[in-house]
């Protein structure tokens, strides 16, 4: 075979190749049903080291992705929360553009699973700050039916990405999660102490608890943030019970009378926090 031979069989070869492969993206993409919602479309998605989740949903530039088995309409709760949290008034126009900015910088995404043991992310890609939701632990009757019933993780996962990879980035100062930031200072306050590791017991009169061992310092300032935010927006005021042993101010008043560092920093409006509880129905 002649050098103009070979080359053309070379060509022929990767294009029929090329042709494979982007029959599989057409007919992969043809398989997502889009979904109903009337701000967010379900896309399939292709981006590298994602390989695991074959639809995403884009919130403000923030990818949600989910596994086969995970339920669209969850998958659009998920987004319908994250917008809410990010866009609290419901203007279209994000409250808050640099913790966004700061979110799309750092490629924040959410990932949803079904099995944990088939579905979880191996291993973080490079360069991108992400949070896991599971499909079961996902309630999005929770808000509508009077904050009474079976939590809604959402509320609590969306919200720690919103804040790991955009308002501690942002406010590094203020809202990151090592030791000595505005936010680790009150949560030093909450614990009774500074402690990185947990304390059994934990000092008399402290209102926050929490007793995950595998929870470093770091970790324990991503709880904190969401237990008083989550206080203050309402979501935990039926759930006592159940959260006493982490977290005792379960209201926006307990949070202001008593954890008063905490309280000042997320209602300041310099940082535009939100300030109602999202119920997963975005500009609906």
């Amino acid at each position: 075979m002649n050098l103009g031979l070979t080359l053309l069989a070379i060509v022929s070869i990767s294009c029929v190749s090329c042709t494979k492969n982007n029959d599989s993206l057409i007919n992969n993409a043809s398989s997502i049903d889009p979904g109903n919602d009337p701000n967010f479309t379900i896309i399939a998605n292709t981006d590298a080291g994602m390989k695991k989740y074959n639809r995403k949903v884009i919130v403000f530039g923030v990818d949600i992705y989910a596994a086969k088995n995970v339920e669209d309409a969850k998958l659009l709760y998920a987004a319908n929360i994250m917008a809410q949290y990010l866009d609290n008034n419901e203007d279209g126009v994000v409250d808050n553009e640099l913790v966004v900015d700061k979110m799309i910088e750092n490629k924040a995404f959410l990932f949803m699973w079904k099995n944990q043991s088939t579905d979880f992310l191996d291993a973080q890609p490079s360069g991108r700050m992400g949070q896991d939701l599971g499909n079961d632990e996902t309630h999005p009757s929770f808000v509508p039916n009077g904050r009474i019933g079976t939590f809604d993780a959402g509320l609590e996962e969306v919200w720690h990405i919103i804040t790991n990879a955009g308002y501690a980035q942002a406010y590094p100062t203020i809202f990151g999660t090592i030791e000595g930031t505005s936010m680790s200072n009150a949560m030093d306050i909450a614990r009774g102490g500074k402690f990185t590791t947990i304390p059994n017991p934990y000092p008399s009169n402290t209102w926050y608890t929490y007793n995950d061992q595998t929870c470093n310092y770091d970790c324990q300032g991503g709880e904190y943030i969401y237990w008083t935010m989550s206080s203050i927006l309402g979501a935990q005021e039926n759930r006592l019970n159940e959260i006493s042993n982490e977290w005792k101010l379960n209201t926006k008043t307990k949070v202001q009378t008593t954890d008063i560092e905490a309280y000042g920093l997320l209602t300041n409006p310099i940082y535009k926090f939100p300030t109602i509880l999202p119920d997963g129905t975005y500009m609906h």
